[in-house]
């Protein structure tokens, strides 16, 4: 509201020589990395008394795995507390309220929508789970798959409809389908001096209701899945998030600004440009987090927070039309989930075999003699390359 607020004021603050604050709020650039800062402040301020109180509640994390030697590994995270989800992404949320136009950028609204949506979903599933004995003998573990899978892929649904009305609406180019090394627009030199759209490639897939609504409910409820399924070590979900919210904070700045958008052959989507500022909130949330859960963690952020996290990335690449660049950007959170649906299918399968030791692969690898700080760094580090090819590959084309 702080935009919206100075945007309202801006001649009486200009009449009083207070015009620096007005043009530093124009600057999309300035609150983006605003967000960054604002966003990781506040999840330090509110941090400690949330983990306090999540104690006080006796909200902790309990063993869950099934092999012996697993359990031993992890048997000091048990009542570590979690549901830290809960002022990561109210801290957030917070963020978003704060610097970006929440009051005329449809973006913005369903940005919200999509995080409070995920973060309730998140919440129940967590309070379900860790009230379970304490409301005694039969009580549910949680929300059944089914259900938690149904909540995700109505407000993908949700969000597909909109953003497709929209879109189609206000920039066409943004319901095209982008994909890797294919050129959006006709190579044509953009002019410095006069702006113009260069025309559409004549190859490009431009997408209807029903493929657009169809894309988005899978990137955001897979995006939300995969990251939700990387959360299972001190550091490795918060890290790697932080390094891909920055990647699609670049990702926003590029679609959304015309002569960049032109000049590397990407879909202009102009209104996105306030997604720069969910992103870098998402960042500096992010990395506020990673310093309360980095090894030894002090909290979890538990399905209310990964489960909204990934939620939001996964809306923010198909808003900017880069889903597909997400399997790169994310690589790490979607090999995380391909190790869980090749563990299973395979155990099916063969009845009973193994393909990994165990699945998510991160725990493979501890398993197998890494520790965890190895195994999160390894992983950090494959982020971080990823992120770099991922934007490498936008000049590739």
């Amino acid at each position: 509201m702080l935009y919206n607020l100075i945007e309202a004021l801006a001649d009486w603050l200009d009449g009083i020589g207070l015009f620096w604050a007005v043009r530093l709020m124009y600057e999309i650039e300035f609150r983006a990395f605003a967000a960054v800062v604002v966003a990781f402040g506040l999840v330090c301020l509110t941090a400690n008394p949330t983990i306090r109180w999540l104690r006080r509640q006796k909200i902790g994390d309990l063993a869950s795995f099934d092999q012996a030697e697993l359990d031993r590994l992890n048997s000091s995270k048990v009542n570590t507390p979690t549901m830290g989800g809960l002022f990561l992404c109210g801290s957030l949320l917070a963020t978003i309220l704060l610097l970006a136009d929440v009051l005329h950028n449809r973006y913005v609204h369903l940005a919200i929508v999509v995080l409070i949506w995920f973060s309730l979903v998140g919440g129940f599933d967590d309070w379900l789970k860790l009230t379970a004995k304490r409301r005694g003998p039969g009580s549910r573990q949680g929300l059944f798959a089914w259900e938690k899978l149904l909540f995700q892929l109505g407000v993908g649904v949700i969000v597909g409809l909109f953003l497709y009305q929209h879109q189609s609406a206000h920039s066409p180019d943004a319901v095209v389908l982008n994909l890797p090394f294919q050129r959006s627009y006709v190579n044509t030199r953009v002019s410095d001096a006069v702006l113009q759209a260069p025309p559409l490639n004549p190859s490009v897939i431009v997408l209807g209701v029903v493929a657009f609504t169809l894309i988005a409910m899978l990137a955001v409820a897979g995006t939300s899945n995969a990251v939700n399924l990387t959360d299972g070590m001190d550091g490795l979900a918060a890290g790697t998030l932080t390094m891909a919210a920055l990647c699609v904070m670049v990702l926003c700045f590029v679609g959304s600004d015309a002569r960049t958008a032109y000049r590397l052959l990407v879909p202009h989507v102009p209104e996105a440009r306030e997604l720069i500022v969910v992103a870098g909130a998402m960042a500096g949330a992010c990395l506020g987090f990673l310093w309360f859960n980095c090894y030894p963690a002090r909290v979890f952020m538990g399905d209310t927070g990964s489960l909204a996290l990934g939620g939001l990335l996964g809306y923010i690449a198909v808003a900017i039309r880069q889903e597909l660049l997400l399997f790169v950007i994310g690589g790490v959170f979607f090999a995380e989930m391909l190790s869980v649906i090749l563990q299973v299918g395979y155990f099916k399968w063969t009845k009973g075999k193994r393909i990994f030791r165990c699945a998510p692969v991160h725990h493979h690898f501890h398993l197998g003699g890494w520790t965890e700080q190895q195994v999160v760094a390894r992983f950090w580090i494959i982020g971080v390359i990823l992120a770099i090819v991922a934007m490498v590959s936008l000049k590739v084309r």
